[in-house]
């Protein structure tokens, strides 16, 4: 079972190229991550028009200790660049050529370019058929391409917190972290099983003096764990959403809802001592698995004595491109179908397979117009590799319906699918080839 531990919230290791990671099978029978001798990944930092050289030993031992989705399990693994647009070909993000077998070493030269977007975006492992065991393992990390100040100069002054959030399989935890004063949302027939650790501490202590303004950037690492985020007596001051900065005035939210892979970067302000961090209920729908409310962590008084303004910027309307709202009038070019049955998951009627073509091919310097259909009972959150998509209500989002092509170094054969990996492993990908 998983100890709960009053422990103050960890400061992960930072992390700048060149940066080597092990994969190796832990004393507990379970694969992570190795840093500097030790087990806790770290978060890698990056400038914009930098190379981000990253060295991938596969360290696992076979056979695997634990099964995998598919078995058998054959210990691949190699690295993800979540949310970021680089290149899906040769040594960048290439999760459909590049894999490690136990004793092989992988090295990655992914070429950040100028323009990219700063903010928060996390590695992971994406071998099919094992990933969700290897992510629920905990083999991810942050990384944080830098310059957020330059769409809120505020954050620039703040304590800076990363917190990694991962899901554990331990329904004796996960029932000892209800929030039992919230009745359960959802209709999902199953015990809660899934309970959260932060930075690898479940229910963990964060200091911060009342009415101290504090920098957090949260990732939701989990494989298949669904967050909304909140503060007792407080407010999320959202800078940026999924690594994408919102440059309009600040988007003030009670709570905010995090998908797995979902990312939050918002600054908060400190509330007095004893609040909690939670998660509210989330309703998966009829087939999915339970998210009750929990706590998640619990505020302690800090010394922090800064109470600087809220950023100002401007209109956030002036980011969304006129091509962008014409696309989104257009007929789709392309529909995706969410289906499932008891012999799989589906994109369209289909099981993914290696072997497969590309499904879609998206013109690389346009905007395309996918729609996004959901025929089962329980919620897919969606995701496509070196892209954003821009939302009906003008978010632009990677995990979630204008798809963002314009950046000319996504040229290539990526994929799309479910980010609940399982769901992932079993089927729900597909395909795209970026081209042009």
């Amino acid at each position: 079972m998983l100890a709960l531990q009053q422990t103050p919230l960890p400061e992960l290791p930072t992390a700048r190229s060149p940066v080597t990671i092990t994969a190796a099978t832990l004393p507990d029978g379970r694969d992570g991550y190795v840093y500097d001798g030790n087990p806790v990944p770290p978060v890698i930092r990056v400038v914009p028009g930098a190379q981000l050289d990253v060295t991938l030993i596969n360290a696992m031992t076979l056979p695997s200790r634990e099964p995998c989705v598919m078995d058998p399990c054959v210990q691949a693994t190699n690295l993800h660049f979540h949310g970021m647009g680089v290149s899906p070909v040769g040594y960048a993000d290439n999760v459909l050529g590049l894999s490690a077998r136990p004793g092989d070493t992988l090295h990655y030269a992914v070429d950040v370019p100028r323009s990219h977007a700063p903010g928060l975006f996390w590695y992971h492992p994406h071998p099919h058929g094992e990933s969700d065991r290897q992510i629920n393992d905990g083999m991810s990390g942050a990384i944080i391409v830098e310059g957020i100040e330059r769409f809120a100069p505020a954050v620039h002054a703040l304590r800076e917190r990363v917190l990694v959030f991962r899901s554990v399989h331990d329904t004796a935890a996960a029932r000892a972290a209800l929030d039992s004063s919230v009745p359960t949302c959802g209709s999902e027939p199953e015990a809660p099983e899934l309970a959260w650790t932060i930075n690898g501490v479940a229910e963990p202590s964060i200091d911060i003096a009342p009415g101290e303004r504090q920098f957090w950037r949260i990732v939701n690492a989990s494989g298949d764990g669904f967050l909304d985020l909140a503060l007792d007596n407080a407010s999320w001051e959202i800078v940026a959403l999924d690594g994408s900065p919102l440059v309009g005035p600040p988007s003030m939210a009670q709570h905010v809802s995090l998908p797995p892979a979902g990312r939050l970067e918002a600054i908060v302000t400190g509330p007095s001592a004893g609040a909690a961090l939670r998660t509210r209920c989330v309703d998966t729908g009829p087939d999915g698995d339970p998210a009750p409310a929990m706590v998640l962590a619990h505020i302690v008084a800090g010394t922090g004595q800064s109470h600087l303004p809220p950023s100002s910027a401007i209109s956030r309307r002036q980011r969304i491109p006129g091509a962008a709202r014409a696309a989104q009038r257009r007929r789709p070019e392309a529909i995706v179908t969410f289906t499932e049955d008891a012999g799989g998951f589906y994109i369209n009627a289909h099981k993914y397979d290696p072997s497969d073509k590309a499904m879609f091919t998206v013109r690389v310097g346009s905007f395309a117009h996918w729609r996004i259909m959901n025929h089962t009972r329980e919620v897919h959150p969606f995701h496509i590799h070196q892209v954003h998509f821009l939302t009906p209500d003008a978010l632009w989002l990677d995990t979630v319906t204008v798809l963002d092509a314009r950046n000319p170094v996504i040229r290539g054969l990526s994929v799309f699918h479910c980010h609940m990996i399982r769901h992932e492993d079993k089927g729900m990908m597909a395909k795209v080839l970026f081209t042009g």
